[in-house]
């Protein structure tokens, strides 16, 4: 194990840091560019595919619109819980320890703790909660999740049990939240539906 912060680094973690920043060295620089780049770009266009999912479901019944309307949250509270989680473990960048941020050009500033990955952790929930929406999209976004969390250790800025972590951590809020938020939400769609569905008067005939 290695000290770095607060938290003792596994060494096979630091192995592979080491591996794969030296792969990143020796690629080409169109690839380079790409990776170093590729995070934010596959976070909105994870962010796309949750929206196009949830759209397909407003048409649906009140659970398909549950599903809908609570889409965004579980990764707002994934993400409250990296921030929380990188609070308590408090440990050190890679690139700031071992001084290897080959692609990302300057290391984040001291005190933005690297474990778990906030990115992989985002990338995670917004992965998972696409697939329960939409089973189509959702296989798309899964691999589009793990090229976020890979471009992160890539780039030098943090280790891989940081990424696997956040994307774990994300995963697990989204599928243990979606699921949890929507059937209230779905209980309430009914009751308003109801509430909304005209009366039958005496005869039969629905009360205008």
């Amino acid at each position: 194990m290695a000290d770095t912060g607060s938290m003792d680094v596994p060494e096979i973690s630091i192995e592979w840091y080491h591996d794969v920043v030296d792969v990143a060295a020796r690629s080409p620089q169109p690839l380079q560019w790409f990776v170093g780049h590729a995070t934010e770009g596959v976070i909105l266009l994870l962010g796309a595919l949750l929206l196009v999912a949830a759209l397909s479901r407003l048409a649906g019944g009140p659970h398909d619109r549950a599903l809908a309307l609570v889409a965004p949250l579980p990764t707002f509270l994934a993400y409250a819980c990296s921030e929380g989680l990188k609070t308590v473990v408090d440990e050190d960048r890679p690139c700031r320890t071992i001084g290897r941020a080959i692609i990302a050009g300057a290391c984040p500033p001291q005190g933005d703790w690297s474990f778990p990955s906030n990115h992989a952790t985002v990338a995670g929930a917004l992965a998972v909660t696409t697939l329960l929406l939409s089973r189509r999209l959702g296989l798309l976004a899964l691999p589009l999740a793990a090229l976020a969390a890979f471009s992160r250790v890539f780039v030098g800025v943090h280790y891989p049990h940081d990424v696997v972590a956040g994307v774990l951590l994300g995963a697990l809020v989204a599928a243990v939240v979606t699921p949890l938020l929507a059937r209230p939400t779905a209980e309430v769609l009914r009751r308003r539906a109801d509430a909304r569905r005209p009366v039958p008067d005496l005869a039969g005939r629905p009360r205008r």
